[in-house]
């Protein structure tokens, strides 16, 4: 599904990450790669 981070940039996430929980984004290519702990 597609999310907003703060920056405005729109990146493509899991179904299961819900909004305001911190993701880890590949900057390179702006990928998800996991859920900050």
């Amino acid at each position: 599904k597609p999310a907003t981070v703060e920056t405005g940039a729109e990146i493509q996430v899991p179904l299961f990450v819900g909004e305001g929980e911190k993701v880890k984004v590949d900057t390179r290519d702006g990928s998800y790669l996991g859920r900050e702990n």
